[in-house]
Parts: C-alpha cells; structure tokens; sequence
C-alpha cells in the first residue's frame, strides 16, 4: 500500500480510502459479516481512511461494530454532518454525539460539512456558529480535522476553500469530470493552500466499469497498456499529485483485490502522452452518449410520487450508450411493477422539485424525466401498467407505487 500525506495535516493516509456508502447488502440490511470480512482484510493489507456519513443509512453504526472489534486505532475514520439536519447551534452537538455513539469511539479523524454547493449554504452554517462548533470540538479531542464534501461549480468551491482554513475537501473526480464542478482548476487552488483532497466516484458511481459502450472497451482493448477499465479510471485520479487519496466503495471482494493492488504501484505522473490521448478518446465517446449525468447516488430517492429516478436514469443511459433497444422492455417491466414492486415509471412525476434540492450533480431532474416518459413509455404503457397493478391486486400483490 502506498500512502500520501493528507495536505498539510501530516496525516499519511492509504491512497486507496474505504467509502461505507455502499457496503454489501442481505436483502434490504447492509450484511454485517460479509462487510466486516471485507473491512477488516482491508485495514489487513494496509487501508486506513473509512468515509461514511450521518446520512449513509446503517453505515455508521455497522462501520463501528467493525471497528470496536480492535481496529478503532489503526484507523482514520471520516463522517459528515448532514446541513439539512442543522438548524442550531445546538443541533450540531446533538448530531455529533449521535455519530460518536453510532461510531463507537471518542473521537472522529476527519469531520466534514456533507454536500455543500454553494458559498450560501455555507454562509448559513457560519450564521448558525458552526465555526465555534468546530473550535469547541476540537479542543474536547472529539474531531481532529475539518473538512467538506462538494458538489457544486468551481466559483463556488474557490469561495469555500478560500473562507476558512479547511484541512481537507471531498471533490467528484474522475477523467469524465475533469472539467466539472471543483474540477481541475479547483482540485489545484485547493492543494496549492495545502489543503487536503479526497476523491470521491472516480468510477462515477460504477459507470466507468460496468456501463461502458463497445466504443470505449474497444480503444481500451486497442491501446498498448492492457488494462481493466477500473485500472484506467484509478490511474488516471492518482496521476494527479494534489489528489491524497480516492474513496472507492467496495463490496465485492473481488473490487478490494483489484484496488489494493492497485493502490500499491500507481505513483503520480506516472501516465504517458499515449495514455492520456487514449483518455481524451475515451471522454469523447463517452459524453457523446450519455444522455444523463446520474452517478445512481440516490439522494433524490425517496421520490413523493414513487419514481424510482436512478432507475429512470440508469435505464435511459443503457438504451443510448449501448443502442440497445431491450432497455425500453426491461425499464417497462420494472417500472410497472410487474416484479411486485409496485409503479415507479417516469411519467408518475407531480413536478414537485424535491429530488432537484437534494441531487449533488444539480440535474434538472424533472426536465429529464420528461425525456425518459417520451424515449420509454410508448402510449399503451400506462394502461398496461394499470393492468398489471389490478391483475397484482387481485392476487394479493402490492398494486402501489414503489420508492426505490
């Protein structure tokens, strides 16, 4: 394992970090002794930063009965304090009590603002004192840095960074989004501070492994380095020398092999002028396909009128990026609840805007809904849906709508 220093903390992290978000499931529980094998071979072979959040349903918690077994001191651990939960000084307390129980320690490493935006939001934290919150905090030992998690334009990022002296900032980086939100140009304006980066889905949730067209594996499979497309998109974040380290979730077993690997050979600057032009192709092809930029985080879910959005999406995505008429088929099948799911089709949308408030990427999520109806939903797709749900009813089925 190779290891950088966290910014100017001299904190020397693992340039592989575990994100909890995603830890594997048993149904709809997160498998405690499943994620607790692959946790523990983790910190084994020489993982020391786990990132998990207030909002990460059972991550927290799962993430500390791991931990308590002995780990606790080997370990950095990062969690984040949901803005939406924060409407008082006092609430900031409250919520990080939750978190240390939750945790079961004394004391959280790295301690950051989840999901800013925009200088505004930020603004309103100061307003509330979260600046004495974080003073106070520290002097009790109960966090040791500061940090936050972005998703919003690089303006307002450079604004963040700049209004007080963060140890640390979480970006979305990966070779698709270059140019998007912090970006580059943020990434460089950060660490020139000395201000830690974490980055977080340089496999943009997945899709630059499992959803790529033929196009892309073709110039991978053409190009002189042979390369799986998770060891292309990994390369690519660590050959940047203000990055500290990437957050990659993994609960596959088969995913921690590959990234340990990784994780003990790829030094920054280590790309060549042939690998990079195999990227810039790469990134070509791929935004001239994808037709939405969902990384299937699913902070927009539950939807109030029972659309499944990631879904919608993901769905929406493989009928272009794979020319593969069959999505229209599957996507009206799952969506009409012919699985017992109940309805959860695009065109269910009331026009609310309430996933819009919540999306990091900032999507217009209703507007692209609208695309979704239009591409997927032939006009005999409602009443069939209708008949599905009163056939399910009948026999007992849900007949409802489905929130993901």
């Amino acid at each position: 394992m190779l290891y950088r220093e966290m910014g100017k903390t001299g904190d020397r992290v693992s340039i592989l970090g575990y994100g909890c978000m995603r830890f594997p499931k048993d149904g709809n529980k997160i498998d405690e002794a499943r994620a607790g094998k692959q946790v523990i071979s983790a910190i084994e072979r020489g993982v020391n930063y786990f990132d998990t959040a207030y909002l990460y349903r059972g991550s927290e918690a799962t993430l500390g009965n791991i931990l308590s077994g002995g780990y606790r001191d080997k370990v950095m651990i990062a969690t984040k304090m949901p803005p939406m939960n924060i409407n008082s000084r006092r609430d900031m307390d409250k919520v990080l009590e939750m978190q240390l129980e939750r945790l079961k320690t004394d004391r959280i490493d790295y301690y950051l603002v989840h999901m800013l935006g925009t200088m505004e939001g930020w603004q309103r934290l100061k307003q509330l004192g979260i600046e004495d919150f974080f003073d106070k905090a520290r002097q009790s030992g109960k966090i040791r840095r500061v940090a936050f998690s972005f998703h919003g334009g690089r303006e307002q990022f450079i604004k963040i960074v700049d209004d007080y002296p963060w140890d640390m900032a979480q970006i979305q980086y990966n070779y698709v989004d270059e140019h998007n939100q912090a970006g580059r140009e943020g990434l460089e304006h950060a660490a020139a501070k000395g201000i830690g980066i974490s980055v977080m889905e340089p496999l943009r949730g997945g899709f630059l492994v499992n959803k790529l067209p033929r196009q892309v594996q073709a110039v991978w499979d053409g190009a002189e380095a042979k390369r799986t497309p998770a060891e292309w998109a990994l390369r690519w974040v660590w050959n940047h020398p203000g990055v500290s380290l990437l957050l990659s979730g993994m609960n596959e077993e088969a995913q921690l092999d590959e990234n340990i690997r990784l994780a003990g050979e790829v030094l920054p600057n280590s790309l060549t002028g042939d690998d990079m032009k195999v990227y810039e192709t790469v990134r070509d092809i791929l935004t001239k396909t994808v037709k939405v930029g969902c990384t299937g985080c699913s902070y927009c879910m539950p939807c109030p009128a029972g659309v499944n959005i990631p879904y919608c999406f993901s769905a929406y995505n493989d009928r272009y990026i794979y020319d593969d008429r069959k999505q229209r088929m599957f996507y009206m099948g799952v969506t009409a609840g012919v699985d017992g799911g109940g309805r959860a089709y695009a065109s269910l949308c009331k026009n609310c805007g309430a996933c819009e408030k919540k999306c990091p990427q900032s999507l217009p999520i209703r507007s692209l809904l609208k695309d979704v109806s239009k591409e997927m939903e032939p006009f005999y797709f409602r009443p069939l849906s209708g008949l599905i749900q009163g056939y399910l009813k009948a026999r007992g089925g849900p007949g409802k709508k489905a929130n993901g």
